[in-house]
């Protein structure tokens, strides 16, 4: 098994800086946004995209975390379950934009099942959807709102996204 880095600290950095100046633009200031990390990986976005746009528009952004567990459309395929996580949703999210985040997008189905799981928290006004890597290879018509880095993949690739505030250090690699 060989790994390649292809971003770094850095590289996230900016391109997190990048997409919190898209979303106020696109939804005009941050009134009424919230963010929901998909449990694991797109928790540490929801939590970064929101202090970000909190310093740069001077107002509060709550984020949250969904688990998607219960939710995914492969339980009765798997030997073990996953285990489960509470959700953390901190506000009603009834008439808000969320804006939905996870590191990587590949096949769609995660996401299907990050949309069924909000719902049981409200009906928002308008969800948007923020992947740090879209390496494609998609089996259901779902497509981002915002992108950091399209990362063009073979399916026998694995793409891992680490974080600090996970594994010590925020890198993105192609793992083969």
């Amino acid at each position: 098994m060989s790994q390649k880095a292809v971003m770094g600290e850095e590289d996230i950095r900016r391109v997190l800086l990048r997409i919190a100046h898209e979303i106020v633009e696109r939804n005009e200031g941050a009134e009424n946004l919230v963010f929901i990390g998909i449990d694991q990986g797109g928790v540490p976005l929801a939590r970064r995209l929101s202090s970000i746009i909190q310093e740069l528009e001077k107002k509060k952004v709550p984020w949250g975390r969904v688990d998607i567990g219960p939710y995914r459309d492969d339980l009765s395929y798997l030997d073990t379950l996953p285990s489960l996580h509470p959700s953390d949703i901190p506000t009603d999210i009834s008439a808000r934009k969320v804006i939905l985040t996870d590191d990587v997008l590949y096949t769609g189905r995660s996401i299907r099942a990050a949309l069924d799981a909000i719902v049981d928290f409200g009906r928002p006004s308008l969800v948007q959807l923020m992947v740090l890597i879209d390496r494609g290879h998609r089996e259901l018509p779902i497509r981002p709102d915002y992108v950091g880095k399209n990362l063009p993949t073979s399916k026998n690739e694995r793409v891992e996204v680490r974080f600090r505030e996970i594994e010590g250090r925020d890198e993105v690699v192609i793992i083969t």
